[in-house]
């Protein structure tokens, strides 16, 4: 199957900006909005008093050079923490802190037309329990809860939102395979992700259902176009600035 020009596909920032800021940052999300795409991505922990932040790994090692565990610190004491991604950057964002998801919505909030996939991670849905977790994520989503949408790998998690909350959500794919499609059959989220990778080679078109599909992990123009003749309506990437302008050139 070739690609089709006349299609392409929104714009996901996974992690905001990520490739030129520290990810999921204050930093990081404000670029990615402010060169207009339109669709951000971005982690959810809580923290051991329970206050959500924006952070995708429990352990502090890779991006603050830390090794705690943030599940187990305050939210206090993880407002402090710079995590500046010292490997990738040196000392240029060490002034750099994770940021709580108030602070996110904030700044959603000067960007009406935005919309944002908030991942919920499995080891805090362990941790702290489905339901605690999902009620205090919403709480803090409130003032943005009709352009959000809650993904997880964690499809217990996506299930109980969907019929908990008002909230759109997405089913993050383990696998693309018969079972995964069953199960997405069973649960109709409003979204399905799933990495490029993961995908058969054979181009074949993605299941069709009431979802739309986001594939993350894409770097290029050609892959995205292919995608989305693949019927991929969003493509999700670390590199948002390289593929917008990609993805608005001339052939």
């Amino acid at each position: 199957m070739s690609a089709t020009p006349e299609f392409t596909p929104q714009l996901v920032a996974h992690r905001g900006n990520a490739h030129e800021f520290p990810e999921n940052t204050l930093p990081s999300l404000r670029s990615a909005l402010e060169m207009g795409v339109m669709y951000v991505e971005f982690d959810v922990h809580l923290s051991i008093d329970r206050v959500p932040v924006v952070m995708h790994d429990a352990n502090l090692k890779r991006c603050a050079g830390i090794d705690r565990d943030a599940l187990e610190m305050t939210w206090e004491e993880l407002s402090s923490i710079a995590v500046g991604e010292a490997e990738r950057f040196g000392d240029r964002f060490s002034d750099v802190c994770i940021p709580s998801l108030v602070q996110v919505v904030e700044l959603l909030g000067n960007f009406p037309q935005a919309c944002a996939f908030v991942e919920l991670k499995r080891a805090s849905l362990q941790k702290f329990g489905m339901q605690q977790m999902v009620q205090i994520v919403c709480d803090a989503l409130k003032p943005i809860a009709t352009r959000v949408v809650l993904i997880s790998f964690d499809l217990p998690a996506i299930n109980f939102a969907k019929q908990h909350t008002r909230l759109a959500v997405g089913w993050v794919l383990p696998e693309y395979n018969t079972l995964s499609a069953i199960k997405a059959e069973a649960t109709l989220p409003h979204y399905l992700f799933c990495d490029e990778a993961k995908l058969p080679s054979d181009a074949s078109r993605l299941w069709r259902g009431p979802w739309q599909w986001a594939i993350y992990e894409v770097t290029s123009r050609l892959q995205a176009l292919q995608l989305a003749a693949r019927g991929a309506q969003l493509v999700e990437t670390m590199q948002p600035r390289h593929l917008l302008r990609a993805l608005r050139a001339k052939p």
